[in-house]
């Protein structure tokens, strides 16, 4: 295994955000390399709580080297969708203190020779977070439907020339199956007309691709909604995101706990109608010039915070 060395984000924006205190449980659904895990158990310990997930088995050799000496840690080789599932399996009925999730492919995957993350590496088309999962992006550019594949590249990488591409990756198919990487991004620029663009032009396929891949949008929608139902009172949820797609249901989602809801929750059985959530950030933070200048692809993150508020109305 390459040394999985990665660059974790508004580092001390995110950790910054949640209000560390000692002795409440934390969750880093996004272990990664554990540049935020690291900095949230600095905070807690000693007897603070700190769990956190990953799928990606390289990243969690990494973690547990560089975090070995914490023992108030638990790191959990699962996707973030698992959360609610194994804080009720392992008897934990609430988040006290806060979660944080630092969303997308992290520095390592998408710079490895042989994940098939990057169209600028040429290995086997693979995209998996999960390198157990029996599905890759071999999976969606050799079996999906030209209409499918105009749906994912029009939706998940909001790419203007989908139905060339789909046409053009169908058509390749049908002589020879697609194998790598390097075969995609020509049939890519064979397909897209060239125009003056800063990004390359498979840039947004191999998002969509990914996307798709790992169910990472529905994912995301699925994990906050459950999380968002086990926060206690004044625990925080922050986010960082990376694309657009990702920004979108965060800010609807926080956006509508927000809002009031309707619940009986006054002696007198007066019906109100408290929000669940209490926006820390109205707008979101974004990376400093500093930052972006050390590390360029943060210059897209953004970060939303909330607060949980009315623990007795669900």
């Amino acid at each position: 295994m390459s040394e999985f060395k990665h660059f974790p984000v508004m580092l001390y924006e995110a950790v910054n955000s949640l209000n560390c205190e000692r002795g409440k449980l934390y969750i880093d659904g996004t272990l990664g390399a554990g540049g935020y895990s690291e900095l949230i158990l600095k905070r807690i310990s000693p007897d603070g709580r700190l769990i956190s997930f990953d799928v990606d088995k390289d990243a969690i050799v990494a973690a547990k080297e560089k975090l070995k000496d914490y023992k108030n840690l638990t790191i959990v080789n699962k996707s973030y969708c698992n959360i609610k599932k194994y804080l009720e399996e392992n008897g934990i009925k609430e988040i006290t203190g806060g979660a944080v999730f630092d969303l997308g492919a992290s520095t390592p995957q998408l710079t490895s020779d042989t994940r098939g993350f990057s169209f600028l590496k040429n290995s086997k088309l693979d995209m998996r977070f999960n390198q157990e999962s029996d599905f890759s992006a071999y999976d969606v550019v050799n079996g999906y439907k030209e209409t499918e594949l105009v749906r994912i590249f029009s939706e998940y990488g909001e790419e203007r020339f989908s139905k060339r591409i789909a046409k053009k990756i169908t058509e390749t198919r049908k002589i020879k199956k697609i194998e790598t990487t390097q075969e995609l991004v020509n049939i890519i620029l064979e397909a897209a007309p060239r125009i003056k663009s800063k990004i390359h032009p498979a840039t947004r396929v191999f998002q969509a691709i990914r996307i798709e891949v790992n169910n990472e949008l529905n994912n995301i929608k699925n994990t906050l909604n459950e999380v968002i139902t086990l926060l206690s009172d004044g625990a925080i949820l922050t986010v960082v995101t990376f694309h657009s797609l990702e920004d979108r249901i965060v800010k609807n989602i926080f956006k509508e706990y927000s809002k009031e809801w309707g619940c009986e929750i006054s002696p007198s059985g007066q019906k109100s109608n408290p929000p669940l959530l209490e926006l820390i950030n109205k707008k979101p933070l974004t990376a400093s010039s500093k930052e972006i200048s050390v590390n360029p692809p943060s210059r897209s993150a953004k970060l939303r915070s909330v607060r949980r508020i009315n623990k007795n109305c669900k």
